[in-house]
């Protein structure tokens, strides 16, 4: 809902939006990240998140089991999101300092110190926090980003206590074999790290990086529905790989069975047709491929 719908000038109203939060809560999906705690704006779309947030923390509103979660980039963001009751904020540094100065005003390394401080108060007041390396694989504006300096930025955050990081490709430059080199890397830094990975589709890479972080130990992913997405801040626009489309591929192999990928793809196609546009993922068009297990005899069909 956040990164999914940020980028896009047609705002969605808010009880559209609410109806979507609801339904994708409802397809087994473990997270939603509601919106960001930014200045609306610099990103209209995200003007109604403080009352997104009230409206699903009332009573019976929220579906067990199910986190929503909020980003933020400074700390009148945090101020918000604290006061809203928010339960898992998310805030993060890009890797790239061009990155960086558009999407916050500030370096790196600035914004590295600021976002330590304010994920260790989201700590000590019981949030649960995940700090993000932002053009983690690449930047359209400087190019390639040396692995050396995200290791730098997740060994700082760990060594604030901050162990749960999300590696994200903002611009879409990751290819498979990066992906595996870099989550290596980073796994070298501490075993107590819990990495997450989130991926752009800007050029076609993305379900191929998703097979890769999984098969590098990588169990959680952050994904759009319908591939809406993309950061407004980027040189180069694209949205998130698509969630129905990496369900699908987990659940071909036996994986997150429990997840409706049907509910999914009614929510991206209720998108469709509000934004009057086709939308980049496949499985909402061509619906799953019936599973009958990978193995099975076709003889016994």
């Amino acid at each position: 809902m956040r990164d999914g719908l940020q980028i896009e000038a047609q705002t969605v109203p808010t009880e559209r939006k609410l109806a979507w939060i609801e339904q994708l809560a409802g397809s087994g999906v473990d997270m939603l990240q509601i919106g960001s705690f930014v200045n609306p704006q610099r990103v209209p779309q995200m003007a109604d998140t403080d009352e997104l947030f009230r409206r699903l923390a009332a009573p019976g509103r929220k579906r067990p089991g199910v986190v929503y979660t909020g980003l933020v980039l400074n700390e009148k963001g945090l101020e918000r999101a604290m006061a809203g009751g928010v339960e898992y904020v998310c805030m993060g540094v890009s890797a790239s300092d061009t990155h960086s100065r558009k999407n916050t005003g500030m370096t790196t390394a600035d914004a590295t110190d600021r976002i330590i401080a304010m994920g260790r108060q989201a700590v000590a007041a019981g949030k649960r926090v995940q700090v993000s390396v932002q053009s983690a694989f690449g930047c359209g504006f400087e190019g390639a980003i040396p692995a050396r300096r995200v290791v730098d930025i997740v060994s700082r955050f760990v060594d604030a206590g901050l162990t749960t990081v999300s590696l994200a490709d903002s611009s879409g430059h990751a290819d498979p074999d990066q992906v595996e080199a870099m989550i290596g890397a980073v796994k070298a830094v501490s075993a107590t790290i819990d990495i997450t990975c989130h991926f752009h589709n800007t050029f076609g890479m993305g379900l191929a990086n998703v097979y890769a972080a999984y098969r590098s130990g990588v169990s959680t992913f952050e994904v759009g529905f319908g591939g809406l997405g993309g950061c407004p801040f980027v040189a180069l626009a694209a949205g998130n790989v698509c969630t129905e489309d990496v369900v699908h591929m987990f659940q071909r192999w036996d994986v997150r069975r429990d997840i409706d990928v049907a509910m999914i793809c009614e929510v991206t196609k209720d998108a469709a047709a509000f934004f009057q546009k086709a939308l980049p993922g496949t499985i909402h068009r061509t619906g799953p491929i019936s599973h009958r297990g990978r193995f099975a005899d076709p003889a016994n069909g």
